[in-house]
């Protein structure tokens, strides 16, 4: 034999005693942390929290994957390469590395060691220990011109912790993003590879078989873990994501694994009261006291403090908190000088800990003392801009106010620019410290930029886009965002508002105040129109003299250009005094089948043109859809004053006569419990007003009559499927027929109340991911809801399926599952080519789910003497020109192809050994 195979040999000895000592006992908890240092460039910090007794297990290095196909060995960083042993038996690792990338692209971190620590309950019980223990971190390279660089975000509290038996248990990560990006929080199951969960695992409530008053949750926007209450003493293992959004785009997304020793407790633990939310404009000082107690008598308390506040790089948080025992009850002081540097749309959290002296054993003779965590959450805002006014000028309205604004020396340019927004009428609503912008006020961004002019000292904005005679009001908001290289803002944060300014223009021409239907008629429709004069005193009549007219104009539909003058609509007067004809019944038009809107030109002086006219008005128009024992009104106008509310009238098909049914602000409305197949008529009568002193509120105006008939036109809810197979419920195996997939879905009519009417279900099946989903079965029974399906593949494919009625109305498609083959591919050590009939052929122990193979077999010279792509190889000890082959050992190389939802895979690692060929 030679050196190289000698070699090779003893490194399959080496990773074979490396893969046996693994075994031992080991992790516990962790996360990944990615740093962007470069354009490129990243730096890693594998944090993990271990079994401290577990010598054999220890590893002073672990193996990192970038996630672009190269993988590294990191060493250990923290305790001289060793270390930290923070107590209860639980060691603290930190393993640093940085990496250069190729390109902008999104990349999966990860790392992925033997086991866990053995004992947790939840996870693969008794045999927590067989279980791989796998940290993931996805992460998205930005465009730095653009988009900004972009970092994980810290999560500042440790993720071990302890809870008591029969006691509410609370847990939060203290999640802190430098770049502000926002967070979202989502529960899933521990991995144990690459988006692989661990095997067996049970939600920590459900050990024992759970009860009704043991549940678990995770609060996605806070990220408080709550569990109520744990029943059963020992060590738990929860994980959840982290995702982060740029802009509302998820960019990143962290797996953090913890764990959760629950302990048999004879007293109580610690009581911390102080604030639960706060919310402060920049500049302002955060300031309260924390308290922290014990229920119990002579009971010692600790207490101590992490939080974003704390890592700010500009006037960070300070508190006196005390990590020592002291006396209880005792009181401790947090302070915040916050900056506009600190403004954020995001809260930031403190969490406060307090622990006391209790000697709680912990299986090696550690001791801990019972803990509470107390989250207090404080957002800093951005002031608003202050004294604004306005001035009424010809043709436009002039705002401005205070300069210089409060943030605007912030550090990195954080204060952006300014905008001004405005609305018909005012909207004087108190103002919430807590919310920030004007979404859901009725304000509309006219203008934002960065380079207002300033006049007078000043910023200034002089809005020409007006209507005569009517009332705008306005406010200002200040923007904050991060830049990036190039100066690009991301992550926009609005401040509050400023106070509001309303302003009036002249009313020197008319204005429209009513389009009213009276007639609904093909033919003989009537609409009743009115508008107001001008006042006198804003038109000034002795420089526009008479005589006055009014013209009305009148186009088909809403909104619409093509106006023309209506017969007998036109009116003028000698003197301003007479010129009072403001009203006009329309009649004669098609009310039933159109809208119509108007409006009015106001001529003096026997000019030409008109000296203004009134902004159009539209009539109100109803339209009413049917369906399943309902109709649905939804109404459109547009006017120039504001509409704030609805009253709905329907007709008594017994008396002829309308009804009043309900008011709403909404612009529909949903009649039910309607007889299919009966007509039901309906008009609207719209209230509002243009909020203008001098012009008559409310403002009454009647849509046409409309009707339908409701009929069954909507189809029932998505059922919500589930598969089943031999990988994923080996109890499901059928031994005639083991690749069967096993489809059971919810019938909507027991999970969604508005369901009753299902007659049957479609299946629909696609043999690959991404493939189009097709029909494959139709089931005509509504309390049929399970079904056996075959893949050309084996198991692997996806599935989804959809209700329908007796009339055909098909449900949406359910959300597709896609099921995967758990391919099983192992080779025996030895066979017996000698013609007895009795293992004669070398071929696999087990062949499930393979598509090929790459199999080539080495002599003791390293020279290839056999090789196939045959998942059953079938190999009878020849060579490749047939010659027999000598008894001897022969090693083997083999990579393996699987049959995957998405196609052929390769196994990720090469399968290799030794074969005896023996002829006796």
């Amino acid at each position: 034999m030679d050196a190289h195979f000698f070699k090779f040999l003893g490194t399959l000895l080496l990773v074979a005693l490396a893969s046996t000592l693994a075994w031992g006992s080991h992790n516990r908890a962790g996360e990944i942390r990615l740093e962007q240092i470069g354009p490129l460039k990243l730096r890693a910090t594998i944090i993990t929290y271990t079994k401290a007794s577990s010598t054999p297990a220890d590893r002073d290095t672990l193996s990192l994957c970038w996630g672009d196909g190269v993988c590294q060995q990191v060493p250990r960083s923290n305790g001289g390469g060793n270390g930290v042993n923070i107590g209860n038996d639980i060691k603290y690792n930190e393993y640093v590395s940085e990496h250069t990338y190729s390109g902008i692209s999104t990349y999966l971190v990860s790392m992925t060691d033997p086991n866990r620590n053995l004992g947790i309950l939840n996870v693969n019980w008794p045999n927590s220990d067989a279980m791989m223990f796998h940290l993931q971190t996805s992460y998205t390279f930005l465009n730095p011109q653009f988009q900004g660089e972009n970092s994980t975000p810290q999560l500042l509290q440790p993720p071990i912790d302890f809870a008591c038996v029969g006691q509410m248990f609370l847990h939060n990560p203290n999640a802190y993003d430098a770049d502000g990006d926002s967070l979202a929080y989502q529960l899933i199951v521990p991995l144990q590879n690459v988006y692989t969960a661990v095997s067996n695992y049970v939600w920590p409530n459900m050990v024992g078989g759970g009860s009704p008053t043991n549940f678990v949750s995770l609060n996605p926007v806070t990220g408080t873990f709550a569990w109520e209450t744990p029943q059963i003493v020992g060590e738990y293992n929860i994980a959840f994501i982290v995702i982060s959004y740029r802009d509302g785009v998820p960019i990143d997304t962290t797996v953090r694994d913890m764990q959760i020793f629950v302990q048999p407790c004879d007293n109580l633990p610690p009581v911390v009261e102080t604030e639960d939310k706060i919310c402060v404009i920049a500049g302002g000082l955060v300031s309260f006291d924390v308290t922290a107690s014990d229920p119990d008598d002579n009971q010692l308390v600790r207490l101590t403090a992490l939080g974003g506040p704390f890592q700010v790089p500009i006037s960070p948080a300070t508190f006196d908190g005390s990590p020592y025992f002291l006396e209880d009850p005792f009181t401790r002081h947090f302070e915040w000088q916050t900056t506009c540097e600190h403004i954020s749309d995001q809260f930031y959290s403190v969490v406060f800990k307090a622990t006391d002296n209790t000697i709680v054993a912990f299986g090696n003779g550690d001791t801990t003392g019972l803990s509470t965590l107390k989250t207090v959450r404080i957002k800093v805002v951005g002031p608003p801009p202050l004294d604004v006014q306005a001035v009424a000028l010809p043709g436009q309205i002039s705002v401005s106010w205070q300069k210089p604004y409060i943030c605007e020396g912030a550090a990195d340019d954080y204060f952006y620019r300014f905008s001004v927004w405005r609305r018909i009428g005012s909207n004087p609503f108190d103002i919430d410290t807590c919310e920030t912008g004007l979404d859901g006020k009725g304000y509309e961004r006219v203008v934002w930029m960065d380079d207002f002019p300033i006049v007078n000292g000043r910023y200034q904005f002089d809005d020409t886009d007006v209507e005569r005679g009517r009332t705008y009001c306005y406010r200002i908001l200040a923007h904050f965002a991060k830049l990036s290289a190039a100066g690009n803002p991301f992550n926009f944060v609005e401040s509050l508002p400023s106070d509001e300014v309303c302003m009036q223009l002249s009313r020197d021409i008319p204005i429209m105040t009513n389009v009213s239907i009276t007639t609904t008629e093909v033919a003989d429709g009537n609409i009743e129109v009115r508008w107001t004069r001008p006042v006198a005193e804003e038109l000034d009549t002795l420089l526009n003299l008479p005589p006055y007219r009014y013209q009305l104009l009148r186009t088909e539909g809403i909104g619409g250009v093509n106006f023309v003058a209506v017969a007998g609509a036109d009116f003028s007067a000698n003197s301003f005094s007479a010129a009072n004809d403001t009203f006009f019944l329309d009649t004669n038009q098609n009310t039933r089948d159109k809208a119509y809107t108007y409006k009015v030109a106001f001529y003096v002086n026997n000019e030409a043109e008109p000296f203004g006219t009134a902004e159009a008005a539209s009539s109100v128009r109803l339209n009413v859809g049917s369906s399943d024992e309902v109709n649905i009104l939804t109404w459109d106008y547009s006017v120039p004053w504001a509409n704030y509310s609805f009253d709905i009238y329907k007709r008594d098909n017994a008396s002829g006569n309308f009804n009043f049914v309900t008011n709403t602000v909404q612009s529909s409305f949903t009649d039910p419990n309607l007889v299919n197949g009966t007509e039901y008529c309906y008009y609207i009568q719209t209230i509002g007003d243009y909020g203008i002193e001098g012009i008559a509120a409310p403002l009454l105006n009647l849509s046409q009559i409309a009707c339908g008939v409701p009929l069954d036109t909507l189809p029932p809810c998505a059922p919500t499927l589930s598969v089943d197979n031999l990988c994923t419920q080996p109890e499901q195996l059928d031994p005639n027929n083991p690749f069967l997939n096993y489809l059971s879905w919810s019938n909507p009519e027991v999970t969604c109340p508005p369901t009753d009417d299902v007659a049957g279900y479609n299946i629909y099946f696609a043999a690959q991911q991404g493939d189009e989903l097709i029909l494959v079965e139709t089931i005509s029974s509504a309390t049929d809801t399970t079904y056996q399906h075959q893949s050309d593949l084996g198991l692997a494919g996806c599935y989804a399926v959809t209700a329908f009625d007796a009339l055909g109305n098909e449900s949406q498609i359910s959300d597709p599952i896609c099921v995967d083959n758990c391919p099983i591919y192992e080779l025996p050590n030895a066979f017996t080519p000698n013609g007895d009939n009795q293992n004669d052929l070398f071929r696999p122990r087990k062949n499930l789910f393979i598509g090929h193979i790459d199999l080539r077999i080495f002599n003791q010279w390293g020279d290839l003497v056999f090789r196939t792509d045959n998942p059953a190889i079938n190999w009878d000890g020849t060579d490749s020109n047939g010659k027999r082959l000598a008894p001897a050992t022969y090693f083997y190389r083999c990579q393996v192809f699987e049959q995957r939802v998405n196609g052929e895979q390769a196994q990720p690692a090469l399968l290799s050994g030794f074969i005896e060929l023996l002829r006796e």
